[in-house]
């Protein structure tokens, strides 16, 4: 999984990588990393090519439980953040997810 941003707004958005894999019948783990920019004090910062410089990361873990019919799903996820040293920071949590297949 790759996320690539085409909007030019601001704040630029960086590309955020992420991987999945079958861990059982109907059972999938997805794991996806995000990167934040911190903004330019000025700008100088950006016309001296320094612009939108990295400040974190963010790890986003999704455990998926897929229907038997493959129209709906359940899961639980987790956010960790970490800071520009990799250290884990204040702000990470739990949440659940719960996702239906579009019709007609």
């Amino acid at each position: 999984m790759t996320e690539s941003s085409d909007y030019d707004a601001a704040p630029p958005v960086p590309p955020a990588y992420g991987v999945w894999r079958e861990v059982g019948p109907n059972k999938f783990e997805a794991k996806y990393v995000f990167y934040q920019t911190k903004p330019p004090k000025s700008l100088n910062e950006i016309t001296a090519g320094q612009g939108w410089l990295p400040l974190s990361r963010g790890v986003l873990t999704e455990h998926i439980d897929l229907a038997a019919d493959g129209n709906s799903y359940e899961s639980t996820l987790t956010y960790e953040p970490f800071d520009m040293n990799d250290k884990p920071t204040k702000g990470g949590g739990a949440g659940k997810g719960h996702a239906s297949r579009i019709s007609f």
